[in-house]
């Protein structure tokens, strides 16, 4: 089993943004950019981890996005993507 974790702190303006949002209603394009981000970031870190093993695919990936609350004004996003790492041979 190899890991990816990633915890992307959301600055002032896009937090903002986003509580403007909240308030109002509708998407969050602000955070949803944050979290595709960090998830790309978490896959590639996974992928780094099981090429470090010798392994050449993954299966039965699993992504946890969690947020963590700095202070009443900051939110910090954790991504942690999970998956078993094989080796598939040709």
């Amino acid at each position: 089993i190899v890991f990816g974790e990633v915890v992307n702190g959301i600055n002032f303006t896009k937090d903002f943004l986003a509580s403007i949002t909240n308030f109002v209603g509708g998407r969050s394009k602000e955070y949803e950019e944050e979290i595709v981000n960090a998830r790309a970031d978490a896959i590639r870190e996974m992928m780094d981890r099981a090429k470090k093993i010798g392994a050449n695919g993954l299966v039965g990936i699993k992504i946890d996005v969690e947020t963590i609350s700095v202070n009443e004004n900051g939110v910090m996003l954790l991504v942690v993507a999970t998956g078993t790492a094989v080796v598939v041979e040709d």
